[in-house]
């Protein structure tokens, strides 16, 4: 009787579960298409935009101009006359080596050349009138050309002893102090322009059919966050090399607010090939096996329905697809809601959640 009992409650089991299955059945093809009920989406139309082939590359950031302030003459630093970091213009005085000597003997050779051209142009006139011959005209002649030769000397021995600024930039910090004995080559400061930023960068030769003098450079920093620094290709390499199979690429950075330091570790993203597209969001498409497909909204005989629609995709950039073929940019494509629409599924139309949420709190 036991063993009667549970066939029979296992019969009745299974008449239930066979007569709630095609109940379950109806109820799935109600949720996604045919005569069932609308799903909701998200549709917006296809943008014009740009599309370009992104080249990503990092290098370390030059200034435009570099050097090392050295001193030229052994002797001792009598005056300095910057600050650490202080801009200066082309010419600045930075440090002075001069001594009193040196001026006493400058302002000596000087004065021997003013007499010499008075001697010289007393000659002149007595030699015109015919009241002095030829030879000591010349020996005249001779003791200002000398005269004029010491002068020069002097100041070129003092000029090696002023140390300026062969271009507009700014020093770096100071090595020396007045009274510091140095030595030639000795570093007395560094100096950089850095009004603009110059970037070395190695770049695949896979790319080389795509570079450019002219083509736009992203450059970021890490110390900036998100800030972009726009800049341009100024030079291309004429070899690759044979080993790394990479050409180097010079890049130059307006840097007018200086944020930009020699040195800084900068990632860069040069833009090769701009051209403008058709653009959705990357969730629009669908990807079934080889092809693409997205869902376009279309007026049906009972309301609005998804129609399945293959498309040529093409470029990707920044969460956005192109669509070389399959849509115009006055159709409305899916983006939300996509995974749950079959080919011809009656859908109706809300806006996005963001909107939804504004509208619903003015309300």
């Amino acid at each position: 009787m036991v063993v009667l009992g549970l066939v029979i409650a296992a019969g009745a089991y299974t008449y239930v579960r066979l007569q709630e299955a095609p109940a379950a059945g109806n109820g799935r093809q109600g949720g996604g298409g045919g005569g069932g009920r609308p799903t909701y989406v998200v549709a917006v139309n296809p943008q014009m935009a740009e599309f370009a082939v992104r080249i990503d590359a990092v290098g370390s950031a030059k200034a435009r101009e570099s050097i090392t302030v050295t001193a030229k003459t052994a002797d001792t630093v009598s005056q300095v006359n910057f600050a650490d970091g202080q801009s200066v213009p082309k010419g600045f005085v930075i440090a002075e080596m001069t001594s009193s000597q040196q001026g006493a003997q400058l302002a000596e050779a000087r004065a021997n050349l003013v007499e010499a051209e008075q001697q010289m142009t007393r000659a002149e006139a007595l030699a015109a009138s015919g009241n002095l011959s030829g030879s000591v005209l010349d020996e005249r002649r001779a003791a200002r050309d000398t005269a004029q030769a010491r002068v020069r000397a002097q100041e070129s021995q003092v000029s090696d002893r002023l140390i300026r600024a062969p271009f507009a930039g700014v020093l770096g910090l100071r090595q020396v102090s007045p009274g510091t004995l140095v030595r030639p080559g000795d570093v007395i400061t560094t100096l950089d322009d850095v009004s603009l930023i110059k970037l070395d960068l190695m770049v695949p030769e896979t790319a080389v059919a795509l570079l450019k003098t002219g083509m736009l450079v992203e450059v970021k920093s890490a110390a900036f966050g998100a800030r972009l620094f726009p800049g341009n290709v100024t030079g291309i390499d004429s070899r690759v090399d044979p080993v790394a199979r990479t050409i180097l690429v010079r890049v130059e950075v307006p840097n007018d607010e200086g944020l930009i330091k020699p040195g800084m570790l900068l990632s860069a993203s040069l833009r090769a090939d701009p051209r403008n597209g058709l653009s959705v969001p990357e969730e629009a498409i669908v990807p079934l096996a080889d092809k693409r497909f997205v869902f376009v909204v279309r007026q049906g005989e009972k309301g609005m329905i998804a129609e399945r629609r293959p498309v040529r995709t093409g470029r990707r950039v920044a969460g956005s697809v192109e669509i070389l073929d399959g849509l115009v940019q006055g159709d409305q494509v899916v983006t939300q809601g996509v995974v749950k629409l079959r080919p011809d599924a009656p859908i109706t139309l809300t806006p996005p959640r963001g909107e939804r949420g504004a509208r619903g709190a003015g309300a």
